[in-house]
C-alpha cells in the first residue's frame, strides 16, 4: 500500500526520487527501497511524516490508513470557511450556495421571517434603512433570485421560533413601528403561499423558552451554514452537516405549531389587528 501511494503522489506532484529525497533530507537509497520493496516492514515515522509533507498528502492515506489523501489543514480549510455577510436580501454568496444545493432539501432556521416569503412592502421596511435610495433597486434584483429559488426544485422545510411570529403580527420587538396594512399584506402572502407551494415548502415554529436554534441552513447533504451577522461560518465535512441536520430535525420533531397547524394560528393573529 505504501509503495502504490508513494509512487502516485510522486506522479501526482512530478516529482522524482532525487527531488523527494531532497525535500525530506532522506538518502535517495531509502526512497528507492521504499519504491521498490514491498516488504512488511515499514520506514520510521519520521521518514513517513517527511514524505507526505513534501507530497502535500497526508501521512494515514500513504500507510493506507485513510482514504483521503489531503493533509489534516487541507481537510480543515476545506470543511471550513468564513466568509463576508452583506446586509442584503439575497447576496451573491448565498444565492451561489442555493444554486449548488438545487434539487436537494434546504433546511432553514431564519434570522427573522425568511426573506423569500417576504412581500415587497415588507421588504422595503425591513432594508430601507441600511440600503437607503438603493433600497429599490436592490429589491428589483432580488426578485429574480428569489424567483429562481422557489422554482428550483428543491424542498425547502423552514423552522422558527414562536415568538417571531407573535412579535412580528403584533409589532413588537425587532418589528415595532411595523404597520397595520404592512402586517396584514404580509399574513396573506404567509397563508397564500402555503396554499400554492405546501408540501414543498413547510414551515414549523418552535418554543423558543424550550429549544434554541441560531440562525442556520442546511444545503441538502453537502453544507451547513450559520449566519453570524457580519460573516457566515460554511461546514462542507459529513459528520458536521449530518450533526446540524439532526439538530434541524430535532426542532420539527419537537415544534409547537405544525406546517399544517400554523395557518389557523396566523389567522387568530390576524384576526386581532384588525
Amino acid at each position: 500500500m505504501l509503495r502504490k501511494r508513494l509512487l502516485a503522489a510522486m506522479e501526482m506532484r512530478s516529482k522524482s526520487q532525487s527531488a523527494l529525497a531532497r525535500e525530506t533530507g532522506v538518502d535517495r537509497s531509502t526512497i528507492s527501497q521504499l519504491l521498490t520493496s514491498d516488504g512488511a516492514r515499514l520506514p520510521n515515522a519520521h521518514v513517513v511524516g517527511a514524505c507526505a509533507s513534501a507530497l502535500g498528502v497526508s501521512a494515514d492515506w500513504l500507510l493506507g490508513l485513510s482514504d483521503r489523501p489531503e493533509s489534516a489543514a487541507d481537510l480543515l480549510a476545506t470543511s471550513f470557511a468564513m466568509t463576508d455577510a452583506q446586509r442584503a436580501l439575497i447576496d451573491e454568496q448565498i444565492f451561489e450556495w442555493h444554486q449548488e444545493a438545487a434539487g436537494f432539501k434546504i433546511r432553514h432556521v431564519p434570522a427573522s421571517l425568511p426573506d423569500m416569503l417576504k412581500t415587497r412592502a415588507m421588504l422595503q421596511w425591513e432594508y430601507e434603512p441600511h440600503l437607503g435610495r438603493t433600497t429599490e433597486q436592490a429589491i428589483g434584483a432580488s426578485e429574480d433570485r428569489l424567483k429562481w429559488m422557489r422554482g428550483a426544485r428543491s424542498d425547502y422545510e423552514i423552522a422558527m421560533p414562536l415568538h417571531e411570529l407573535d412579535s412580528f403580527a403584533r409589532a413588537e420587538g425587532y418589528y415595532a413601528g411595523l404597520c397595520a396594512d404592512t402586517r396584514l399584506e404580509q399574513i396573506d402572502r404567509l397563508l397564500n403561499l402555503h396554499e400554492q407551494l405546501f408540501p414543498a415548502l413547510r414551515l414549523t415554529f418552535f418554543d423558543a423558552r424550550r429549544l434554541f436554534s441560531a440562525p442556520i441552513t442546511i444545503f441538502g447533504p453537502r453544507l451547513a451554514v450559520i449566519y453570524l451577522g457580519r460573516n457566515y461560518l460554511a461546514f462542507r465535512d459529513t459528520i458536521r452537516v449530518e450533526a446540524f441536520t439532526r439538530h434541524f430535525d430535532g426542532l420539527v420533531r419537537e415544534a409547537s405549531l405544525s406546517d399544517r397547524d400554523w395557518p389557523a394560528y396566523l389567522r387568530t393573529l390576524r384576526a386581532e389587528i384588525t
